[in-house]
């Protein structure tokens, strides 16, 4: 079924696909240039969406329709006039706002239709772009403008090829009009989008890769491409149809069209991948700028790259643009199958060194491979992946080659841990959030005795020995572990503190902390009426040995009572 035969459909099947013509055949055709196609749309899918909103407005349009149309006459006989005195040849036109335009416009303003006093639009059409502002600085010389209600289209294009001129001034009893001045072929390509632009190129040289429109369809066929998940592909579609544009400049002087709360890595991605990638930062008119930063129109943007730089998990809260999204969810999932490959293999590699088996033999003799048929696995690398990624524990795919006899029941497992040497702990260095994870249970930091839980599709999660939650876990997931020496990575860890209410204790504490290099995150202090103060310090910790010497010296602050380490969610 297509808009005009919904009638025929039960009410359920009109909303769905009125909701879906909205959503994204609407946003496809404005994207496409073709604005009769996307007014009739959007007017359509309004009748069947908000039944009584359209009734509301279509029935209270109708009864001002005489007046209107003597309004918009009237208006286009003045402008016609005016044009004719100063020997320009234009068209002039007017016409009503179409229904959904003014249905959005109620609820941006949050007012009732009779508070919308521009529901008529008029424009303008000259033979040349020279003409397009000669008619502008006309209408200007007789009709007030509104601050801020101009909008240049011809110097920066829209994506999909509009180009006009727009303004807003105040008509001849104190109403606001909106005017669109454009020329001739502006005006074709305007109403017929791409179809237009095909036909003006006929007969001429026509290098895709050269056109705007036809970039943007092209890394549309690239996303899907990219993006076998097909919800995933819609979501990111639907970000690029119909975005509230910015146009933002390089150091050079080239523009680049990013939506409206585009940040510097939308904006290094739109240039190249690899800009995205290495970008640690932004000068933003001069000023150096976090990246997550919003961009505003106008702004020239430098970004700052680092060769060793890698791409942020936390940047997917930010950014904006559908290729920015796209770019970033594929570094991370390949970034996710290497590391978790690498954790499988070296997870399968101590289960198998428990048994005296060896490791290299068996990849070599391409048992491996069989083992992963039997799990759906294509490639080793695909068995090493699953496991690495906790899909299945060692022991459930090493299940068929480990004697019966050999594997452990449940006092045997819980015995040879405690005999395990410290070379079959799997040596953790840092946490990347990839496939190897701090609990927020128990926030374990170097020193604490720890131990590992393969969590099914998250990879390995990394607990204190002495958590809570131990008790509750499944021997099989269960893997030994131990510190790396990573000096250079710091943990987040909470203190309360309890101490009397005193002038200089938050100083004293912020003392200690600095001298023993340790940094401030967050700190949050309270007064009780028994004049004694509690404070909450979340801190960046190194090794547990800092810690109790933080510790330590808090406590031979005058005023303090206790200092305790906080567990669970940082």
């Amino acid at each position: 079924h297509n808009m005009q035969t919904l009638n025929f459909l039960n009410s359920d099947r009109q909303v769905d696909i009125a909701r879906e013509t909205l959503d994204i055949y609407a946003p496809l055709a404005h994207r496409l240039g073709i604005e009769w196609i996307k007014g009739e749309l959007e007017d359509e899918a309004f009748k069947y969406l908000y039944p009584l909103e359209y009734k509301t407005i279509i029935t209270k349009i109708a009864k001002q329709k005489k007046e209107r149309d003597a309004y918009i006459n009237e208006v286009m006989e003045l402008l016609k006039g005016k044009f004719e005195q100063f020997k320009l040849h234009a068209g002039v036109f007017g016409r009503a706002k179409r229904l959904y335009s003014i249905y959005r416009k109620m609820i941006q303003e949050k007012v009732e239709l009779d508070g919308i006093y521009d529901l008529t639009a008029f424009r303008v059409i000259v033979d040349n772009v020279k003409e397009c502002y000669l008619a502008l600085g006309l209408i200007h010389s007789f009709f007030r403008p509104i601050p801020g209600k101009f909008s240049d289209h011809i110097a920066l294009p829209k994506p999909n090829m509009y180009q006009s001129l727009h303004t807003k001034v105040i008509g001849p009893y104190g109403e606001k009009i909106e005017i669109q001045i454009r020329t001739h072929e502006m005006h074709k390509i305007a109403e017929e989008g791409i179809a237009a632009h095909w036909k003006y190129k006929e007969g001429k040289v026509f290098n895709p890769k050269e056109d705007k429109i036809f970039g943007w369809l092209r890394r549309v066929i690239e996303s899907q491409q990219e993006l076998k998940d097909n919800k995933e592909f819609m979501e990111t579609f639907k970000i690029d149809l119909f975005p509230d544009e910015i146009y933002v400049f390089t150091p050079r002087g080239d523009v680049k069209e990013l939506p409206k709360g585009a940040s510097p890595v939308d904006f290094a991605y739109a240039i190249h991948t690899q800009l995205g990638h290495k970008c640690v930062g932004a000068k933003v008119n001069g000023k150096l700028l976090p990246l997550r930063s919003e961009l505003k129109s106008g702004d020239i943007v430098d970004i700052q790259t680092n060769p060793t730089h890698k791409p942020s998990k936390d940047w997917l809260g930010f950014v904006k643009t559908s290729r920015a999204k796209t770019k970033i969810r594929q570094w991370v999932k390949a970034e996710q199958r290497e590391r978790s490959i690498e954790l499988g293999k070296t997870l399968i590699e101590k289960e198998l060194s428990k048994h005296d088996m060896s490791f290299s033999k068996m990849l070599k003799s391409g048992e491996f491979l069989n083992i992963g048929k039997n799990f759906s696995f294509e490639t080793v690398e695909d068995l090493f992946a699953g496991v690495g990624y906790g899909l299945y524990t060692p022991l459930q795919v090493l299940g068929k080659v480990i004697p019966e006899s050999e594997k452990p029941g449940k006092l045997k497992q819980i015995i040879s841990s405690i005999r395990r040497s410290k070379d079959s702990a799997i040596n953790i260095q840092g946490v990347d959030g990839m496939v190897v994870q701090f609990a927020k249970c128990c926030n374990p930091i170097p020193g604490d005795k720890i131990f590992g839980f393969i969590t099914r599709g998250r990879g390995l999660t990394i607990h204190a020995a002495d958590c809570p939650n131990v008790h509750t876990y499944d021997d099989q997931r269960s893997i030994e572990v131990s510190w790396g020496l990573d000096k250079d990575f710091t943990y987040p860890v909470k203190l309360k503190i309890l101490g009397s209410d005193r002038k200089g204790l938050l100083s004293d504490i912020s003392t200690i902390m600095a001298s023993n290099k340790v940094n401030i995150i967050n700190a949050q202090a309270m007064t009780n009426p028994d004049r004694t103060a509690a404070g909450i310090y979340e801190i960046e910790i190194g090794h547990i040995s800092q810690l109790q010497k933080v510790i330590k010296s808090i406590q031979k602050i005058k005023g303090v009572q206790s200092v305790e380490r906080m567990r669970g969610t940082i």
